[in-house]
């Protein structure tokens, strides 16, 4: 029997091997065979979600509330000391100094990653700005948002703060940090499906394991999760979600 192992679409290019490494991984110490789902859109990873091929998913926050409540899935893990913070970021040349000065009718660019729009229309609350004030130009990447950032296309981009760490240096050199968030209480979840339910404690033995031996820091690192994963509750994640919820609000 082989599981789909799927990987929210949001992760930076250069994680890809390291995504493989931890299936690897996953699957000696397990002795489950894990096949890895990389699906490269939010679009993508909803048509296979919808049709039941994932067993296990590393799911951004804000799905992963609708799979916990909504699905069924069941939370058991989650990166270490790994939060989902957002940025917002202007251009080098731009005149705008600080997050104050985006005014309504700016455009700004994002991906279709929802909890990084939902960090980020809270961020915006000092501008007196809500959603409908903005023109939103909507981008397949963090790497486009900071083309059209840069190009000044848009005043602003909303970024996944590990995404914009992960751009090249150069592109960093052109682009200015307005404003980057400081919740630390949301993140990735690793969710198992009910189905799973008896595969479940050999694959989070693993997957909580790794770290343990030297050798693991290789994987590790290609995650860009270097303090590997920790336990998750279904009260944590309920409490999460609540924290999301009051973002809402």
């Amino acid at each position: 029997m082989t599981l789909n192992f799927l990987i929210a679409p949001d992760f930076s290019p250069e994680r890809f091997a390291g995504w493989h490494m931890l299936n690897t991984l996953l699957q000696r110490r397990s002795g489950i065979h894990l096949h890895l789902l990389t699906p490269t859109s939010p679009a993508e990873q909803a048509v296979l979600l919808a049709e039941g091929q994932a067993d296990l998913v590393y799911a951004n926050p804000f799905d992963a509330a609708d799979m916990i409540r909504n699905q069924g899935y069941v939370p058991f893990a989650r990166p270490a000391e790994r939060f989902d913070e957002m940025v917002v970021a202007t251009g080098a040349e731009s005149s705008l100094q600080k997050l104050e000065d985006i005014k309504p009718g700016s455009r700004i660019a994002l991906t279709d990653n929802k909890d990084v729009k939902l960090i980020g229309l809270r961020l915006l609350e000092p501008a007196d700005l809500n959603e409908s004030l903005i023109e939103w130009v909507p981008v397949d990447s963090f790497q486009a948002a900071a083309r059209l950032t840069i190009k000044g296309e848009v005043q602003a981009g909303f970024f996944l703060a590990e995404a914009y760490a992960s751009l090249t240096r150069m592109t960093r050199s052109q682009l200015r940090v307005l404003v980057e968030s400081r919740i630390s209480d949301i993140s990735h979840v690793v969710l198992a499906h009910p189905r799973m339910a008896g595969d479940l404690p050999r694959i989070s033995e693993a997957l909580l394991g790794i770290g343990r031996e030297p050798a693991d820091s290789d994987v590790l690192g290609a995650l860009g999760i270097p303090k590997g994963f920790e336990p998750m509750t279904q009260e944590d994640a309920e409490f999460m979600i609540d924290l999301m919820d009051t973002l809402l609000d």
